[in-house]
């Protein structure tokens, strides 16, 4: 069970376009009461699932986006 009490496992999760055909190495969104869930497509519904408030989320993918993170400096 998770810290929200959401149960990912009945939830519908995405990979991105960019993913690629194999779909590896890639994470998985879903969303539900105003959560963003996170996990690995390698696990499925069994690995763990990062959850984040959904406002939270959208400024992190803004920010992103922005190119806002510099870390090669």
């Amino acid at each position: 069970m998770s810290t929200s009490g959401i149960d990912w496992t009945a939830v519908r999760f995405t990979t991105s376009s960019y993913s690629g055909s194999d779909q590896g190495n890639c994470v998985e969104l879903g969303t539900a009461a105003s959560t963003v869930g996170v996990r690995d497509s390698k696990l499925g519904t069994t690995g763990p699932v990062l959850e984040f408030a959904e406002v939270s989320f959208r400024i992190f993918l803004d920010a992103t986006k922005a190119d806002s993170f510099d870390i090669r400096g």
